[in-house]
């Protein structure tokens, strides 16, 4: 009896869905009945819809803690005009990838190719896994634009060799091919790219020689003599006029004298007032260091936690019983692994922290594409810094958006997009005459007015 009752229920919600659907025409292209496993993610693009096309279809996935469940009755919209419907699947036929293979790109879907391990089997595959989830996502958002994209996939493990995988014909027929994650793999791939003019993302850790030789490498990944070259120079840029006062943590597993030591000589040859002090100083002494005359900037000579809350707790000791002093703050990317203890310190104290990267946990942007990713996959992003779907978004958003505009004459350059980052800035310089290395660095400004800025350079 119940089952009767059952399809009887059914049968009459999917008539009066029908019948609404019907008064729609306009509106509405069919009535979809979800099936096990499948996301709003799957069903927009198997629809040939944008994400949120989909939802505006459906308001109620808009309401908290909505989730898209087997056996649920939702509305497929007709997809807009100036959308291809084609674009953004993930696999597309060899015949299709080669139809207007000599066209301008600009007039044609951008192909795509992923090549990372996108499996379950460990943290690598998990991460990479989420990365391409959310170059999925960018693909998705750029078909609002009218940006059509042909994406194909291939899981490339560390043991893997990616010479079979180059052996795919859809792999030649590429615009740009993202990965490898291992550099073992990277000399191949540079080779393939070069004989086909293909661009290659190298979107991670990779230091390649390849960078030097082919002009169709970008390199994500920055040396860290170079990141820290240029965190002095915007250093030096910012804070002129400013006595820098270096504290002594007598941390001996400190690797951040490559910054301390480089910034140093710096200010030495440029006769920059700069003064040491050490955090197991006394009172008088670590007061000395400190100049009434003009604004101070501090900077530790290590990153971690400890040692960065006895250095607040004797700075408020100094500015309470002295109010004269005026004090910024200097640190190191893992600074923001330390905001929920340190956030009012941070504030109080005017801090700087550079970083090529930056997640707002509180702008609308993270809230927007963090629900989102819980709307398509059925899950949470891994909590980890940088946040890897968010990286592939704002890499493939950027790069595809570039292609679109640019053809092959794309170089990644600093404001040729015309894309503020969720998190991830690019801005690309070549190296010689070889390929071409991100050179893009962000300064995390926690204001005394309680308000977060990211100045980027």
């Amino acid at each position: 009896m119940k089952q009767i009752f059952k399809f009887i229920l059914v049968f009459v919600l999917v008539a009066f869905l029908a019948e609404e659907a019907t008064a729609q025409t306009t509106k509405w292209r069919e009535i979809h009945k979800v099936k096990r496993k499948e996301t709003i993610f799957g069903i927009a693009r198997d629809n040939g819809l944008t994400v949120d096309e989909l939802i505006e279809a459906n308001p109620e996935m808009t309401k908290p803690g909505y989730e898209l469940k087997k056996g649920d009755f939702i509305y497929i919209p007709f997809p807009s005009k100036n959308i291809d419907t084609n674009a953004g699947t993930q696999t597309a036929s060899a015949g299709n990838a080669r139809q207007g293979a000599d066209v301008d790109m600009r007039k044609r879907e951008i192909r795509i190719g992923v090549m990372l391990p996108l499996h379950d089997d460990n943290g690598d595959g998990r991460r990479m896994v989420e990365y391409y989830r959310g170059v999925l996502m960018a693909c998705d958002s750029l078909k609002k634009n009218g940006i059509s994209v042909d994406i194909h996939a291939w899981n490339v493990p560390e043991d893997a060799d990616i010479k079979k995988t180059l052996r795919d014909k859809n792999a030649a027929l590429c615009d740009l091919i993202i990965g490898p994650l291992y550099s073992k793999q990277v000399k191949p791939l540079s080779d393939f790219a070069k004989a086909h003019d293909i661009k290659v993302l190298i979107p991670f850790s990779i230091n390649t020689s390849e960078l030097y030789s082919n002009r169709n490498i970008f390199q994500v990944y920055q040396s860290p003599n170079d990141y820290n070259e240029a965190v002095i120079n915007r250093f030096l840029d910012k804070f002129e006029g400013y006595n820098t006062v270096f504290i002594d943590c007598n941390d001996t597993t400190s690797k951040k004298g490559i910054f301390t030591f480089g910034l140093r000589r710096r200010m030495e040859a440029m006769g920059r007032p700069h003064t040491i002090t050490n955090l197991k100083s006394g009172e008088q002494a670590f007061a000395k260091a400190f100049s009434t005359a003009m604004p101070n900037v501090v900077i530790l000579n290590t990153g971690r936690s400890p040692e960065l809350n006895v250095a607040f707790a004797k700075i408020n000791n100094l500015t309470m019983k002295s109010p004269k002093y005026s004090v910024s703050m200097f640190g190191y990317t893992e600074w923001m692994m330390y905001t929920k203890y340190n956030l009012d310190n941070f504030y109080k104290y005017d801090t700087y922290i550079p970083a090529n990267f930056y997640t707002n946990p509180l702008s609308a942007q993270t809230a927007r594409i963090e629900l989102k990713y819980r709307w398509n996959f059925h899950a949470d992003m891994i909590q980890a810094l940088p946040r890897f779907a968010i990286t592939g978004f704002d890499q493939a958003y950027y790069f595809i958006k570039g292609l679109h505009l640019y053809g092959k004459s794309f170089v990644g350059a600093k404001g040729v997009v015309g894309y503020t980052p969720i998190q991830t800035p690019l801005s690309f310089e070549r190296v010689g005459d070889g390929g071409h290395q991100n050179r893009s660095i962000l300064f995390v400004h926690y204001t005394p007015g309680h308000k977060i800025e990211t100045i980027y350079y």
